[in-house]
């Protein structure tokens, strides 16, 4: 299963302008400028994750298609009623582990290209605090809570 994620002043003009230079990422105003060695420590996480969720997509993937057609033959309707609902719900977790997958490979990449903690919407530092909970978010909260009310 997957592990728990664990992830210092810049100001808002320079984190808008020019965000996260020289492996720091940018912040909240008030909060430390993240160091090369907590970007460091949050990649390694997220990589480790990244390995654990192929991992565990191989192999749904391979229970998923290892499962035989004709294994249900002359099972009565609820049997397979019931290996359907399995078989479903294994395609959406495996589903749902390919988007963490993408959220955790789109973190490292904003890592590299030093936009990490900068909000994809409104361009202003993400709080380390919900990054630290997070390390995959990509808006900020104010950003986050008007697109879930949408």
């Amino acid at each position: 299963m997957l592990t728990e994620l664990s992830p210092a002043l810049i100001c808002k003009e320079a984190a808008m302008a020019a965000p996260a230079r020289a492996g720091k990422s940018a912040t909240d105003p008030g909060e430390d400028i993240w160091t090369e060695a907590e970007l460091a420590a949050v990649r390694e996480r997220l990589n480790k994750e990244v390995e654990e969720l192929r991992a565990i997509i191989s192999r749904s993937e391979s229970e998923i298609a290892s499962g035989d057609i004709t294994e249900g033959a002359g099972d009565d309707q609820a049997d397979a009623g019931a290996k359907t609902y399995e078989r479903e719900r294994e395609i959406a977790l495996t589903l749902n582990s390919r988007d963490l997958l993408a959220q955790n490979e789109r973190a490292i990449a904003r890592i590299d290209a030093g936009t990490y903690g900068v909000c994809e919407s409104c361009h202003k530092p993400i709080g380390k605090e919900r990054l630290q909970a997070f390390p995959r978010a990509t808006l900020c909260v104010a950003c986050k809570q008007r697109e879930e009310r949408r």
